[in-house]
């Protein structure tokens, strides 16, 4: 037997028995875009600067911010809020 009477013979000869054809593109581009995605946020996580921790933090900015919180809500007035202010610097 030859190789083409093989051939000829043969059914199964068409690209992996039609798994190659077709939409196998598009698992070959999903794959792409997802191992692109991978690297992208990789780099992105590892090039952020760490958030300060509220270890880190100057207690007093704190208080600041619950005085303005206050402050907003109607809870201290205007002299009240310069004078907890004041005492805080």
């Amino acid at each position: 037997m030859l190789f083409t009477d093989f051939v000829a013979q043969s059914n199964n000869w068409d690209h992996m028995n039609g798994w190659g054809g077709g939409w196998m593109w598009l698992w070959g581009m999903a794959m792409m875009a997802g191992v692109v995605a991978l690297i992208v946020r990789i780099f992105r996580t590892d090039s952020r600067a760490p958030a300060p921790t509220a270890a880190l933090r100057d207690p007093t900015d704190r208080a600041r911010e619950i005085l303005a919180e206050r402050f907003a809500k109607g809870e201290l007035s205007t002299a009240e809020y310069r004078e907890r202010l004041a005492e805080l610097e």
